[in-house]
């Protein structure tokens, strides 16, 4: 890098070893004695970082870690920052997953050398699968925003590129009346399994949520919980409703969380997922999940005339548009059950109108 020979940037120093090798040192400060040593061929972006990195005092990068100014040394400091770090566990899984395949085909590519178009083509190769294409947006964004901020790059190839579009198929099916009373017969009272259900049943938690759910979150029959989707900036307040309550009691529980695995071992996200599917085969139910049951939480609180606001205490949602599907959607079946009665009770009192006129008796028709 011409930048750094002309002229050489101060505390840089350039020494020939005995074998006739050239090195280069810095030493910080004026009158520092202890020189660091910079391994980089001289000019390049690595022996810029290095010398950087020198000056700042930051660790040195140790033995197998990435070349300084690749796209993985780029996610190491990432993973380092705040930004990151204050990321949900269950993003953070998501986003580690997308970088894994990321580091696989692009970790020694200088990140400086990113371009929209390569992350345009990273987004077309997952368009089979569009949710995973739009997390993979979502993913580079954070990293390329953050590398913004901290002046690390100009440019963020990641502005202007559209996350895929995904089909409107309402998402996660609910639950029938049917198919809960077959889970409740297949799995009664007395039953982990019976446990899951009610949990997530009666008081409309995330999967992430429900499973840290238990006894030091309930106050005077009313839980509170900080949601795992938000950071914890939103907290939701639950009453345990007496159904919930029986449920609890004939157990098993665990001692930290109600949903529990076997010998009342806590579960994660994860895991509790897959258990929870295996028990709704069991029960003959398919192609339902967890999340099914927390929309039909959704629909009951809607038809019973639960308001927007209301919504959005119980769920932890916020601005109104998820909340507003639901009250949207029960004010439709009300109108639309009001419209026919209307229409029923119409008929009923309507009279058939004569299809010809009746002559007045004794006239004669001309």
């Amino acid at each position: 890098m011409d930048s750094m020979t002309r002229p050489r940037p101060p505390f840089l120093h350039r020494v020939t070893t005995r074998h006739g090798k050239m090195v280069w040192y810095v030493r910080p400060g004026v009158g520092a004695r202890k020189r660091i040593r910079l391994r980089s061929e001289f000019g390049t972006e690595e022996f810029r970082a290095e010398y950087e990195a020198a000056l700042s005092g930051a660790p040195r990068q140790t033995k197998g870690a990435p070349p300084s100014g690749t796209l993985a040394w780029l996610i190491e400091r990432y993973r380092e920052v705040p930004a990151w770090m204050t990321l949900s566990p269950a993003t953070r899984r998501q986003r580690e997953n997308i970088f894994k395949h990321v580091l696989r085909s692009a970790g020694c590519t200088p990140y400086k050398a990113i371009t929209r178009a390569m992350i345009v083509a990273g987004r077309d190769r997952r368009s089979n699968t569009p949710a995973q294409a739009k997390h993979f947006i979502q993913t580079m964004r954070g990293l390329f925003g953050w590398a913004m901020e901290a002046q690390l790059v100009t440019v963020d190839p990641t502005a202007g590129v559209k996350k895929p579009k995904q089909k409107k198929n309402g998402g996660f099916p609910i639950w029938t009346t049917d198919e809960v009373e077959r889970y409740e017969q297949r799995w009664p009272l007395g039953t982990k399994e019976r446990v899951w259900l009610d949990v997530l049943l009666y008081t409309g938690l995330r999967r992430g949520d429900a499973v840290t759910l238990g006894k030091q979150h309930v106050r005077n029959g009313v839980a509170t919980l900080r949601t795992e989707k938000s950071q914890g900036e939103i907290t939701v307040t639950l009453p345990i409703l007496p159904v919930l309550r029986g449920t609890l009691d004939a157990g098993p529980v665990g001692d930290l969380a109600f949903i529990c695995g076997d010998r009342g071992k806590p579960l994660t996200k994860e895991s509790f997922g897959n258990l929870f599917r295996k028990a709704v085969r069991a029960a003959e139910i398919e192609g339902k999940s967890a999340h099914g049951l927390r929309k039909v939480g959704a629909v009951r609180a809607a038809e019973a005339g639960a308001t927007v606001p209301e919504l959005e205490a119980i769920f932890g949602w916020r601005g109104g548009r998820m909340a507003s599907l639901y009250t949207e959607a029960a004010d439709r079946r009300r109108l639309s059950i009001g419209g026919m009665e209307k229409l029923a009770n119409s008929e009923r009192t309507s009279m058939d109108a004569p299809l010809h006129k009746v002559r007045p008796p004794g006239r004669k028709s001309k």
